[in-house]
């Protein structure tokens, strides 16, 4: 299994944030363009315990569908879990922080990966470039969220 954490802050109160990130609309304003992120499904447009989401998205070369569920939900805090995908494991622990800064409200937001590539030790040569990808992404992803609750779209 191979971690992978990411954090940043944003200048924004963290009931927006929370708003935001709860939505599942908001796959389609952080994932990157070219990835072609498509939702297929969602029990609701709302996150909540047992919600399940079912996506299709450019991987590498091909495109791959993608079924997750909500497996715990407390505000402020969120797991998702992939059920059927292409990774072997995946969990995504979504948390977020209040910063009071001088009146300024901003609010950090930290996502920590746990996942496991299929095909035992030929999978784990690729582990390495899949925390590439997901660095990449979650580059993008905070520059997105940044544009999107800040009002710089």
């Amino acid at each position: 299994m191979r971690a992978f954490k990411h954090s940043f802050v944003v200048n924004s109160h963290i009931d927006k944030v929370w708003e935001f990130y709860t939505d599942v609309k908001h796959l389609e304003i952080v994932t990157p363009k070219e990835m072609k992120l498509k939702i297929i499904n969602a029990t609701s447009e709302k996150l909540a315990q047992g919600s399940e989401i079912w996506l299709q998205a450019k991987l590498m070369i091909s495109n791959r569908r993608w079924h997750s569920v909500i497996k715990s939900l407390k505000p402020y805090q969120y797991l998702d879990e992939m059920v059927k995908g292409p990774f072997k494991k995946w969990t995504h622990l979504h948390m977020f922080y209040s910063i009071n800064d001088n009146d300024q409200k901003q609010t950090e937001v930290i996502d920590e990966i746990n996942f496991e590539i299929p095909y035992s030790r030929i999978g784990r040569l690729f582990e390495g470039y899949a925390y590439t990808r997901l660095q990449k992404l979650f580059d993008h992803r905070k520059a997105a969220t940044i544009r999107a609750l800040e009002g710089n779209m």
